[in-house]
């Protein structure tokens, strides 16, 4: 996402950078051609007018007039202003002491029964909830059956009674969450291609029955400008929390992001970054404007790596590395927490200055690592642990337990113990810098 918008913005910067003083005259060109990106982003006409008037205006000001580097000062403006479009601050989900009620709604296509899982389990992890979710949706079986089969998946269970009134569902629902000690309830309702009349009073019915602590609409972000006018039929009806914007991993320009907050006085919670069940991520105003930039999010990469990895487990690993012990068992077990963590490609674009190393457009084949596994997995634990001992005959029976070649396994091999000694020279603070 904001991939194309992140490249114009990053050439215009880099242009006024090149500019020793900054003038009227100059500052008018690159404001043009913001206008001209922001536009081509599908950011709503009226916001990228609004945006370009105050970049200008703070752009002009004597303090940036006056100071040695205006190309860094610009580039100040422009990340405090997308931060404004935003946002500003985070809005975080609504989590109760007790237990919390969401009521999901969203129209037909727009992800809404998979984000109720991502949700479920994204709660689970970091707040320690017990989720539970109740299928509303009687109009559609598939959706009753999707939502059964995301909770089989995820241990969480679905609370479901056919073809009764969703409002009685929801009702009772609750009744037995409380029961059974659930503290985090998700009710899935039914969407429409459309906004119509009948789907928003079974809404408004829902919510003035069980009073939910937070109402999210789920949006498409593929849906461009058109989102806007669904997030405000929606809001007229219903007091509307917050959004969450699904398929922001896939090719969509972004503007909608950059729109919504501002058009709708919607808060933005959540975003959809990939198809798996933990693509959830918490959407942060000035980390999504640093990704813009190319500025990376390094505060998101160790989020995400402390969900998943066993701090003790770090640390012995930490230890190892010092001591040049780091063997290729413990490198197994690397990789399996790196994996966790999603493709390896979506992990390097928020790495700062991504965009300028190409790591934004590397595409690792999964097959690779599931080689480099099948090697490792194919040696005896001594072999792991000192592999060392690993001679053309034992090297022969790997590479045919792995489905490889010897020579990937000395490839493999090679590799391990360059990155060996580069990891104990960095963690002694050895490494001599190549400048």
């Amino acid at each position: 996402m904001f991939d194309y918008l992140g490249d114009k913005l990053d050439n215009i910067i880099s242009k006024v950078k090149g500019y020793g003083v900054i003038t009227e005259e100059n500052i008018s060109e690159m404001t043009r051609e913001i206008r001209l990106a922001l536009l081509e982003a599908d950011v709503n006409y009226k916001i990228v007018g609004e945006f370009v008037n105050n970049v200008k205006e703070k752009a002009l000001g004597e303090e940036v007039k006056k100071s040695l580097k205006p190309g860094e000062m610009f580039a100040s403006i422009i990340r405090n202003e997308l931060i404004n479009l935003l946002g500003k601050d985070n809005s975080p989900l609504i989590i109760e002491k007790g237990m919390t009620i969401v009521l999901m709604s969203g129209l037909q296509g727009s992800g809404k029964t998979t984000t109720v899982g991502k949700l479920g389990n994204l709660v689970r992890k970091k707040w320690n909830k017990k989720p539970m979710f109740i299928a509303c949706d009687v109009y559609r079986p598939a959706a009753i059956d999707q939502l059964k089969t995301l909770g089989k998946s995820l241990n969480i269970e679905v609370y479901e009674e056919g073809n009764k009134n969703p409002v009685e569902i929801a009702k009772n629902g609750i009744e037995y969450a409380k029961e059974k000690g659930y503290d985090y309830i998700l009710i899935d309702t039914a969407g429409r291609l459309q906004i119509d009349e009948t789907l928003m009073q079974e809404l408004v019915n829902i919510n003035e029955e069980i009073k939910p602590n937070e109402i999210l609409l789920v949006i498409d972000a593929m849906m461009g400008q058109d989102a806007i006018n669904v997030i405000t039929g929606f809001n007229e009806t219903l007091p509307l929390t917050g959004c969450i914007l699904t398929k922001m991993d896939g090719d969509t320009k972004g503007g909608v992001a950059l729109s919504l907050r501002h058009l709708t006085n919607i808060p933005i919670k959540l975003i959809g970054d990939s198809e798996r069940l933990d693509g959830l991520s918490e959407f942060v105003p000035s980390r999504i404007a640093d990704r813009i930039l190319g500025m990376g999010d390094i505060v998101s990469i160790a989020e995400k790596a402390s969900e998943i990895i066993d701090e003790e487990t770090a640390k012995e690993t930490a230890k190892k590395m010092k001591k040049g012990n780091f063997d290729l068992e413990d490198f197994l077990n690397q990789m399996k927490q790196i994996k966790k963590l999603g493709p390896l490609e979506n992990i390097l674009k928020l790495l700062p200055g991504a965009k300028k190393m190409g790591l934004n457009n590397i595409n690792i084949d999964p097959k690779l690592m599931a080689r480099v596994e099948a090697i490792i997995l194919s040696m005896t634990p001594e072999e792991r642990r000192k592999p060392e001992i690993l001679k053309a005959t034992r090297k022969q029976r790997i590479a045919k337990g792995s489905g490889t070649s010897v020579e990937e396994v000395n490839k493999l091999l090679k590799q391990f113990e360059s990155m060996k000694t580069m990891m104990k020279q960095l963690t002694n603070g050895n490494m001599k810098m190549p400048f």
